[in-house]
């Protein structure tokens, strides 16, 4: 079971509440044309930066921005356009696969659906919390190296693993800040809260983050 925050409620409504004032709508940094592009580039971006997925990306949703486009370029070709991304060779089937099965049981269309996303070749939880949040709307964590980090260094939802914080922060995360939580401390981990050192001197939320010592600003 997924533990308490060691956070007031209070001070967990002021984080999301500065967040929000800094970045009212953040957005995922992977580029995506439609829910089936957003859910390939989460599927590349396993072990993977987003800029590098972007990069590979560019080209091939150009020509294959639907399964059976995807399906028609074939896997050889997918694999040459990723090939400058971590895992490829198995990514690339995985791709193929995942929008087979998308025309065949689905019409060529993402299902709005934890089960039927978490069935489909190379999509896990993280994935299938992404494009339920970006695509669809839902209120979901997808908790990414960056945002395990945030979660138990601020105390705002310690977990010893991912499913943990994430079980934590559906909990605590005041649902008036559901639908972008998970950007917000994604980008937070991954543009502030650093994992070699924590820019602490620029953080909106030093004040209220119980990880000690500050980082001090740079001389």
């Amino acid at each position: 079971m997924a533990k308490a925050s060691r956070l007031k409620p209070q001070d967990v409504e002021e984080i999301f509440r500065r967040f929000q004032a800094a970045n009212p709508e953040p957005k995922s940094e992977l580029h995506y044309v439609n829910p089936f592009t957003l859910l390939v580039a989460v599927v590349l971006s396993a072990q993977a930066t987003d800029e590098g997925v972007n990069r590979a990306t560019q080209r091939l949703f150009a020509i294959a921005d639907t399964p059976r486009k995807m399906i028609e370029l074939g896997e050889d070709s997918v694999r040459d356009a990723i090939k400058t991304i971590g895992l490829f060779r198995g990514k690339a089937k995985n791709v193929i696969l995942l929008s087979r099965q998308l025309l065949d049981r689905y019409g060529g269309e993402v299902p709005d659906d934890r089960e039927a996303l978490e069935a489909l070749p190379g999509v896990g939880r993280k994935t299938a919390n992404v494009v339920l949040n970006v695509a669809f709307g839902h209120p979901t964590i997808a908790v990414d190296t960056h945002l395990f980090r945030v979660g138990n260094r601020t105390g705002l939802a310690p977990g010893r693993t991912p499913l943990e914080v994430e079980q934590t922060l559906l909990k605590v995360v005041p649902k008036a800040y559901g639908r972008h939580a998970h950007h917000w401390l994604i980008l937070h981990g991954r543009y502030v809260c650093k994992a070699r050192k924590p820019e602490c001197w620029r953080c909106l939320i030093s004040d209220i983050c119980k990880f000690r010592p500050k980082t001090p600003a740079p001389t």
